[in-house]
């Protein structure tokens, strides 16, 4: 889990800087047009799902004004219709890869993901075939530098808030919950004022596959591809992060 949490991290980093980040507002806007379809309407007051969305834009850098006109295109009758749907399938050497998407062109969608698995060496399964390869977790990513409490004190209050594991990386800390705390953990986040740089549900590997480094780098770059893809959201494998790949993949 470490091993992709820190790459999670890195890629993060770099790619405030380059294409990523319109991918990134793209993945935003549509994570508050859910929020405000699903969530309950358009008051995050009164929508948790919103209030976790336009936190998880602001940990992009979104400025404020590109949230506000996502949020009332949302709330208004020429919003767009998103669905959330999900792949999952495999890569070379057997690798499990998940896709979530929010499209709103699903025959598209379907088409795109497994042109990019059959492209890349890989296969489109049925759905359901790899829930067993992964367990449902909420994440939150913090900056260090927000937290103005004795860490010792915070991780404490971390732990109260249902945080069964602590990450610390650089000048990131990443929290994991069991996925049934994931609300119990924002409020605590909420109670302590703390801005979160992202919080979501992810999908965790309960095993990995270590592979030589170049075939590690095949599967990486296999997720590049589905991660540039518009309509895909996040996507979740169960390839071992070493740190030799890592070394590999920051030196390309």
């Amino acid at each position: 889990m470490a091993g992709h949490s820190k790459w999670a991290n890195i890629k993060h980093r770099k790619g405030a800087q380059d294409k990523k980040r319109a991918k990134q507002f793209t993945r935003a806007i549509k994570e508050i047009s859910v929020a405000v379809k699903e969530g309950g309407g358009a008051d995050p007051e009164a929508n948790p799902s919103l209030r976790n969305a336009i936190s998880n834009a602001k940990g992009v850098n979104m400025p404020k004004d590109t949230i506000d006109r996502a949020i009332k295109k949302a709330s208004g009758a020429d919003a767009d219709n998103y669905e959330t749907v999900t792949f999952e399938g495999y890569g070379p050497n057997g690798i499990a890869i998940f896709v979530e998407c929010t499209t709103d062109n699903t025959n598209r969608t379907v088409a795109s993901v497994r042109s990019i698995f059959t492209k890349n060496g890989g296969s489109l399964g049925t759905n359901g075939s790899l829930e067993f390869l992964f367990d449902k977790k909420g994440v939150f990513v913090l900056e260090k530098e927000k937290i103005e409490m004795n860490l010792e004190e915070f991780e404490l209050e971390l732990i109260e808030g249902g945080a069964t594991k602590i990450e610390k990386e650089d000048d990131l800390m990443t929290i994991y919950t069991d996925f049934n705390d994931f609300g119990m953990m924002s409020s605590k986040l909420e109670e302590l004022n703390i801005e979160t740089k992202s919080s979501e549900v992810q999908r965790i590997p309960l095993n990995t596959l270590e592979l030589p480094v170049e075939d590690a780098k095949k599967i990486l770059n296999l997720v590049e591809k589905f991660e540039d893809d518009d309509d895909v959201q996040n996507v979740y494998h169960n390839l071992d992060i070493t740190d030799e790949l890592i070394g590999a993949m920051e030196a390309e």
